[in-house]
């Protein structure tokens, strides 16, 4: 009895000890996300605490993705009960600061905006053993009406278990609320019980507070099922024709909405890149989007299409009407389109201005407008973008809309969005996803119902002061005009007249609100945050100010840029003119914290704000240019390489190439990118795993630093494999079969699945054993990009260029004290690598095709 009770012991002992080997050094034990939606403008705060239960230092992060219209307004972290503010300043003093930090050691978390279309924070800091840290950050947004509703994104994403997770949002909507749902993707049955809803006619409260259990995606493993998105969606209710005003401390916003009104006749052509770098999946997807937008095209609407290549062509030679005939004939064109040639911008633009000129019988009551879809640069033709903007803006003179959609990332979107905003119209990027043609059919949606034009909000001049914009040219159903300011003088009633076009007639909408009622409002309301209208106000100002400074002429940028920074320090937004710093003090020990790499290293660059020629300082805080900036300095300078553009030997690589090889490592978490110069060798032994019974070997191309061929040998299914450029042969008992990259095709030999999807990658799967993909990458040189997937089945044994990286890489930290945050040393089988970050373009198809943040080494073999 007592042997059975012992090894009993033993047994529930040794259980114990295996669950606490298996619990994170680093534990999120509390994740709040609290989040009050204000009459639209929505408040969020996210606090984790985190303990450290090694028995030795480790670094805690703190990573948010946040809603692409957020402004960050505040950070801290709490490092055993001191606290350490983030400060937020003007991009140039914060520079200053963050360098300081960097050269006395410390570590030093920055935030960044990308642009105002995504944004991250992330912030890493050592912690001694034991001890704990806070992160808090709050972010704030104006939640804008799209396609009849709202909707609040947050992103979940902890990455662990958590003991005390919650989600708490509020929303309070004097309009009351019309109707309310939620959304997710990742939400279970388990976790559904975790959720309550609770809803009246102008309050909601969505909590969402799963138990550890919940959150497992089995109750054998220490996985989280918390990974995706929960959004939430709602309209509120609409009585007053001339819409509804809120006014809070002096301030006032009017939301303007109407519904139920007859939609404008449209007449809209659609400008199609057909390019060469448009072939593929791309013009694939566009096919099929227009191919539903022409089904959702109104009888009484106008259209036509104009393709354009360095060839300009057009469909018909006049608009003709959505007829069910006239939609068929061109349901049969747009299957035949095909992707060839350079790229001539101009001139098919200029085209569609000069088909919308001469239309004839079109409807007197009717709205002009041009969509055009591109993903390149213009190499035909006018190729200087300025002189292209000029001609665009001439042409149309304000008769006409001009929508830019920029598909994937090789495509100046700086140069789109000002030829937009330029001529009444808006730009958006569609994304290389698999639902690229849901995003430009969503996009026609939201342009599709015209029901306003000309609409003019009108308030008492000698009333009102720091008035939003006012005047627009088109208003779309489902969608919602914002207009804010602050009242100057004493009012009893603030009057509102709104004059606008209609299809069917011209309108002069009116309404008083009486302020001290309106103040009342919002009175006694426990969980609204005080000043929110003016929050609301400065938020939308200097939203409206970035945007006037992308289409303002050079002069008068300045002078835009200042307001926008004023407001922008007084509010302490986080725009792309300002920045955060977070330092730790000077009196405290460095220890681990020194050289970190701080979150602008660990950024992706992005879009940045356009209006001024790029000498104007549009760069991050490391001074890297996006994608986009270096785009589009080449077009207005013709000048090729970067570092002379730049003046810097950093700056040359910077997202201007594709390295050889990506390598993600998962101890230590980072990303490798890896050139091998293996020009002096037939062929390069890439790796080897005798436990996976793996290898690969790979071959240089002639004339170019990328590879073009790779051989993969498998023991068992003893399988080769030989993947060039020109096609897939797969050889298996002295049997060769042939899979064209011009067509996809899967194929299963013992287990060993491989596949070609056309046009774009091969994938060889087994089942328990590392994945092998290879991109076939066309832009701008032909050439194959070689990655892994599953790389946690690499044995310690494995080797070769490659796998060294997988079973024999550790950083370590420079004894220089003078070493940069952006430089590591790395040690591989033995020898010592000095590694920078950098920024390089991505060709894994997992990706979102941006830039990729990296450690670039260059090996020779």
């Amino acid at each position: 009895m007592e042997q059975r009770t012992l090894l009993a012991l033993l047994v529930f002992s040794s259980l114990i000890v295996l669950a606490e080997a298996q619990k994170p050094a680093i534990e999120i034990y509390s994740l709040h996300v609290d989040c009050k939606v204000t009459s639209r403008f929505a408040h969020t705060v996210i606090t984790s605490r985190i303990v450290n239960r090694a028995n030795e230092s480790r670094e805690a992060t703190f990573e948010v993705e946040l809603p692409r219209t957020a402004f960050i307004t505040n950070f801290s972290m709490s490092i055993d009960g001191k606290v350490y503010p983030g400060v937020i300043k003007e991009k140039a003093a914060a520079q200053k600061e963050y360098d300081t930090a960097v050269s006395r050691g410390q570590s030093a978390g920055l935030v960044k905006i990308r642009d105002r279309k995504l944004e991250l924070f992330h912030v890493s800091v050592s912690i001694a053993a034991a001890s704990k840290v806070t992160f808090e950050l709050t972010y704030e947004e104006l939640l804008k009406r799209q396609l009849g509703k709202f909707e609040l994104l947050i992103k979940v994403r902890p990455k662990q278990l958590v003991k005390h997770y919650q989600m708490d949002v509020h929303i309070f909507e004097p309009q009351g609320i019309r109707f309310l749902e939620t959304d997710s993707t990742f939400m279970t049955n388990e976790l559904t019980e975790a959720l309550t809803k609770v809803q009246n006619e102008t309050k909601a409260r969505i909590l969402f507070k799963p138990t550890i259990d919940q959150q497992k995606v089995n109750p054998e493993l220490d996985e989280t099922l918390l990974n995706g998105d929960f959004v939430v969606r709602y309209d509120v209710k609409r009585e007053a024709t001339a819409g509804d005003i809120q006014i809070v401390n002096g301030y006032f916003v009017h939301y303007f909405a109407p519904s139920e009104m007859p939609v404008f006749p449209k007449n809209v052509i659609f400008v199609i890149d057909r390019s060469g770098s448009m072939a593929g999946r791309k013009i694939e997807q566009t096919r099929d989007a227009l191919l539903k937008i022409l089904q959702d095209l109104r009888p009484e609407d106008h259209f036509s299409f104009i393709t354009f290549s360095n060839r300009v062509e057009e469909w018909k030679s006049s608009l003709l009407p959505a007829t069910e005939e006239n939609v068929a004939s061109a349901a049969a064109f747009v299957q035949t389109l095909f992707a060839r040639g350079g790229t001539d911008i101009n001139g098919a633009l200029l085209t569609a201005v000069g088909a919308l000129d001469k239309a004839e019988n079109l409807p007197e009551r009717s709205v002009s407008m041009v969509i055009l879809l591109t993903d390149g640069q213009p190499t035909s033709g006018e190729t200087n973008v300025e002189e292209i903007q000029e001609n665009i803006q001439k042409a149309i003179n304000g008769k006409y809309a001009l929508f830019c959609l920029g598909f994937g990332f090789d495509v100046s979107y700086k140069f789109l969005e000002k030829m937009a905003l330029s001529n009444g119209g808006i730009a958006r990027r569609i994304y290389e996803n698999a639902d690229a043609a849901l995003q430009l059919q969503g996009f026609y949606q939201e342009v599709a119902t015209p029901i306003l034009m000309k609409i003019e909000m009108q308030y008492p001049e000698n009333a009102i002061e720091g008035l939003t914009k006012n005047n627009f040219t088109l208003f779309f159903e489902g969608s919602e005009i914002v207009v804010s300011g602050k009242i100057r003088n004493e009012l009893d009633l603030l009057p509102v007249e709104i004059k606008a076009q209609s299809h069917t007639s011209d309108l002069t909408l009116k309404e008083e609100a009486n302020v001290k009622e309106k103040e009342q409002i919002f009175q006694d309301q426990r969980y609204i945050f005080g000043n929110f209208i003016e929050r609301l106000w400065a938020y939308l100002t200097i939203q409206q100010l970035l945007e006037k400074v992308i289409s303002a002429p050079e002069e008068d940028q300045k002078a835009l840029e200042a307001q926008a920074l004023e407001l922008s320090l007084q509010y302490s937004f986080v725009t792309p003119l300002t920045s955060m710093v977070v330092t730790k003090p000077a009196d405290q020990q460095q220890g681990e914290l020194a050289n970190k790499p701080t979150e602008a290293d660990n950024e992706k660059p992005s879009n940045r704000l356009v209006g001024a020629p790029l000498k104007k300082s549009t760069f991050g805080l490391l001074g890297m240019p996006s994608e986009d900036d270096l785009a589009y300095s080449r077009m207005r300078t013709g000048s090729a390489p970067v570092s002379r553009l730049m003046g810097g030997a950093r700056v040359q690589t910077l997202v201007e190439e594709h390295p050889q090889f990506l390598l993600e490592l998962a101890k230590p978490s980072e990303t490798i990118c890896l050139n091998i110069d293996g020009k002096l060798q037939p062929s390069v032994h890439l790796l080897s795993d005798p436990e996976q019974g793996l290898t690969v070997m790979g071959k240089l191309g002639d004339g170019t630093n990328q590879f073009v061929e790779f051989r993969i040998n498998y023991v068992n299914p003893p399988v080769q494999i030989h993947v060039s450029t020109d096609g897939i042969v797969v050889s298996h008992n002295n049997e060769n079969t042939r899979l064209p990259w011009t067509e996809s095709a899967t194929s299963t030999i013992q287990g060993l699945r491989v596949s070609v999807e056309k046009e774009r990658s091969f994938t060889a799967s087994l089942p328990d054993t590392v994945t092998v993909k290879i991109s076939l990458v066309k832009f701008p040189d032909v050439f194959l990009g070689l990655y892994f997937l599953d790389t946690n089945h690499f044995s310690d044994k494995v080797s070769g260029a490659l796998g060294q990286f997988y079973s024999k890489a550790q950083f370590r930290d420079n004894s220089n004290s003078n070493q940069r945050a952006d430089e590591r040393l790395l040690m591989v089988s033995g020898s010592e690598h000095k590694v920078s970050r950098m920024y390089k373009k991505d060709y894994r198809l997992e990706s979102a095709r941006g830039p990729v943040s990296c450690w670039s080494i260059d090996l020779t073999p």
